[in-house]
């Protein structure tokens, strides 16, 4: 056994308003530049809808993931080295413009320069690829709370008998989507030149910018479509699950950002030999539990002998995501089916069924009601199990159980009645609440610092991310504002430390972060 450490999120849908916060900050803190303008890492979709890119989940269409071949082996949907020799300069499977969407902004200098006149002027959507006046018809964010038109929807596709689209059973749902960091990524696989890579220390997929050359086999072969490509420097790019800030123990930014708290990091531990083996299941429904068994007990005896670090061990002991997936088994992966062993869970929602409950005039906390009526959810079971389960509804019903227990139990806690026996143990039932529910910020995200990383022992180092057209290539108030400012590890030390400590802190002060109490540094 091969125990390796993958740094590993948990959302929990029931808690996200789609705001787009998350989405905002990621696209201010990595694409907010040229060459990625129509790109976003961070997406909140709403279910049903065609999703970013539209309909990405249609793999017969787009070939992205794994399929198990004649003998039982992995090989990727969008066909082997011969057939990626053949399309190399012409690759039709990949998603256009059009299919994301061609970003625009407004022509604001029209307002201040236009002559006055007996009309208001206006301010025409202009390109920002080819700077000329465009038509808007389609965004990254065009299903908005409309809970779409669900023909489109690819899941639906497969659902029409199943799923009621009339209007008394309109249902809608926010899934936000990163890059699943997968255990067995597909992109990796594809990409010709090798750039594509995954860490060994945390398990993060980064494209090297060096060896990239502009293939775009990777955006064929993720099954999310959660690679693009930056049409200025010819570099294909993707979430970097922001590991200039995990390296110093601090939370992505989408995480940190979130208004929800709905978002969760930890350590997961699991047995790398078997990677293979779990990814190649002959059953697309056993996919679940074939991944759980791949996860290691970070007090098997055989984690002490693996060479991982102490710090590192005991994070995946604290870890809330192991709790979630593991423990509790409230999480499942986003589309097991594609194999890729996705390492972003998602609980999924349970208030629907809390209001419909009330409507009717019954309790919607009461035990027995909410499990009678968890087969009968607003958002039907069937089109949960077709994103998380690979079309079995019997691990989602489970989860959605377990979510209905612990609100009924702490229900009767909070009103000092007498907890209902709902089936599992209290210590388990309170755990499951402090983490949903209380959410403190030490608890979601338990987070160990890089190998080797000593807080404040760090020198200065140039930023990885500083090649030409990156986000490292900006000044500090936008793309092309001044000199870029050094990014290391250091610097991301001193922001933790500002962000977790209650006392004011004037270490490495300049004039953009001191909070103006006090004396200022001499150097400012």
């Amino acid at each position: 056994m091969r125990v390796m450490a993958q740094i590993a999120m948990v959302m929990n849908l029931d808690k996200c308003i789609g705001c787009h916060t998350c989405s905002v900050t990621c696209k201010q803190t990595w694409t907010n530049r040229a060459g990625v303008e129509y790109v976003w890492f961070n997406n909140v979709e709403t279910r049903p809808g065609q999703g970013y890119p539209r309909r990405y989940e249609d793999q017969e269409r787009w070939r992205g993931g794994w399929v198990i071949d004649a003998k039982g082996r992995l090989k990727p949907r969008a066909g082997g080295r011969l057939r990626k020799l053949l399309g190399i300069f012409a690759n039709p499977l990949m998603p256009a413009i059009d299919d994301y969407y061609e970003p625009w902004t407004y022509d604001y200098e029209n307002l201040t320069r236009a002559p006055l006149s007996d009309d208001v002027p206006v301010a025409t959507p202009r390109s920002l690829i080819s700077d000329q006046p465009t038509t808007v018809r389609w965004s990254a964010n065009w299903d908005d709370d409309l809970g779409g038109d669900p023909s489109p929807d690819p899941i639906l596709d497969r659902l029409e008998r199943k799923v009621k689209l009339d209007f008394e059973n309109a249902f809608m749902f926010y899934l936000p989507r990163i890059c699943e960091h997968c255990l067995n990524p597909s992109c990796v696989a594809s990409c010709p030149s090798g750039a594509l890579y995954k860490r060994v220390e945390d398990g993060i997929v980064l494209v090297d910018q060096d060896r990239c050359r502009g293939w775009r086999m990777c955006v064929t072969g993720c099954p999310y479509k959660k690679v693009y490509f930056n049409h200025k420097t010819g570099k294909a790019e993707k979430c970097t699950f922001c590991y200039p800030r995990v390296e110093v123990g601090l939370p992505t930014v989408c995480s940190e950002t979130c208004v929800g708290r709905l978002r969760y990091l930890g350590v997961m531990l699991y047995d790398a030999d078997r990677v293979s083996e779990v990814a190649a299941t002959a059953n697309e429904k056993d996919l679940y539990e074939a991944q759980l068994s791949l996860f290691v007990d970070p007090d098997d005896p055989a984690v002490a002998g693996s060479g991982l670090p102490d710090d590192w061990i005991e994070a995946a002991r604290r870890s809330p995501v192991r709790d979630l997936i593991v423990r509790y088994r409230l999480a499942l992966p986003l589309h097991p089916e594609y194999r890729t062993l996705p390492m972003v869970w998602y609980v999924p929602p349970l208030s629907p069924v809390v209001d419909a409950l009330s409507c009717t005039g019954n309790d919607g906390e009461d035990a027995g009601n909410l499990f009678a009526a968890i087969e009968s959810l607003r958002i039907p079971v069937d089109y949960l199990a077709e994103l998380f389960t690979a079309g079995d509804p019997v691990p989602v019903t489970a989860a959605l159980r377990r979510l209905a227990a612990m609100r009924s139990y702490m229900r009767a806690v909070n009103l000092g009645a007498e907890p209902p026996d709902v089936g599992l143990p209290a210590e388990d039932l309170h755990g499951m609440y402090r983490l949903l529910a209380l959410a403190k910020y030490e608890e979601r995200y338990v987070i160990p610092t890089a190998y080797g990383v000593t807080p404040g022992a760090v020198d200065e180092i140039g930023c990885s991310l500083d090649y030409d057209g990156g986000p490292g290539e900006q000044g500090p108030f936008g793309e092309t504002s001044g000199r870029p400012v050094p990014v290391s590890i250091e610097n991301f030390h001193s922001l933790k430390h500002r962000q977790t400590s209650e006392k004011i802190s004037h270490d490495r002060s300049t004039s953009l972060n001191w909070d103006g109490k006090g004396t200022p540094p001499e150097h400012l």
